[in-house]
């Protein structure tokens, strides 16, 4: 993922790569006046030492022999050490030389901003600044893009419990007034219009249990009877009365469920 910031004028690339923000020092170089280049930055003895902590910490895989080597040598007139020799020699993972459309030296945020101090201190305040905006900016998208995909699966979960005909059908008296074993089959029948056996012998190819099978609308009605059903038991009421109540507020709750995608499919719309 690529993305811009814009800094003093200058328009510097933000490159996602293995999973960490990158920013150009190629582009970052442009805002600097005169004839310079990113290898007059790394012949700094100051900036070695400031990639080498940079390094200990943060790349376990670092050489640190071949980084005694450099530093040694670092800040010698006759001393010059590019990018890509730094990062061959080192392990190096702070900075990444790259080819194609979006060629250039990267560097991790961390060490941009120290080569945007290279610059000027000005610019360096900049470059954060900027930065922390687009940061923001991209946490406000990711929530944005989390609220619609989760508008999106539960408009398809509603749309598809429609057509799978999930409202709960009205019980008829011999099933009120049958005993069933356990408060589990109560609910069952009360929501799924049958026990756990007999949706067993009805689908013998399928492992598990008739709540394996339920989807989320279904799953959240249940939730709600049990903790009903629970209620209704300490006040004493008789099975086939509860059994009754639960199976109208398993219909009436399955309708809402299956009806709020209209609700979710106003909001997609009011927000295009």
């Amino acid at each position: 993922m690529v993305n811009y910031l814009s800094v003093n004028g200058a328009k510097i690339t933000v490159a996602t790569m293995d999973e960490k923000d990158y920013i150009s020092l190629t582009d970052m170089l442009k805002a600097k006046h005169g004839d310079f280049f990113i290898s007059d930055w790394l012949r700094n003895r100051n900036t070695i030492e400031f990639l080498g902590i940079w390094e200990q910490i943060h790349n376990p895989n670092f050489n640190y022999g071949e980084f005694a080597i450099i530093k040694s040598q670092a800040g010698l007139n006759s001393y010059k050490i590019s990018v890509k020799e730094w990062v061959a020699k080192t392990n190096a993972i702070g900075l990444k030389a790259t080819a194609g459309r979006y060629g250039g030296t990267y560097a991790y945020k961390d060490i941009a901003f120290e080569f945007g101090m290279w610059i000027s201190p000005e610019f360096k305040i900049y470059l954060i600044k900027e930065f922390e905006r687009l940061k923001a900016e991209e946490q406000r998208q990711l929530g944005w893009d989390i609220k619609r995909n989760l508008a999106k699966i539960n408009y398809r979960i509603h749309t598809d419990a429609i057509k799978e005909n999930l409202i709960p059908p009205e019980l008829t008296p011999q099933q009120v007034n049958q005993i069933y074993a356990s408060k589990a089959d109560v609910l069952n029948v009360a929501l799924f219009g049958m026990t756990a056996k007999q949706w067993r012998d009805s689908n013998p190819e399928l492992k598990g249990n008739i709540r394996d099978y339920a989807n989320v609308s279904q799953l959240v009605c249940l939730s709600n009877m049990e903790n009903l059903n629970a209620v209704f038991i300490a006040d004493g009421m008789p099975q086939s009365e509860r059994l009754k109540k639960l199976n109208i507020i398993a219909i009436s709750q399955m309708k809402l469920l299956t009806d709020d995608h209209r609700i979710i499919d106003l909001d997609e719309k009011s927000q295009d």
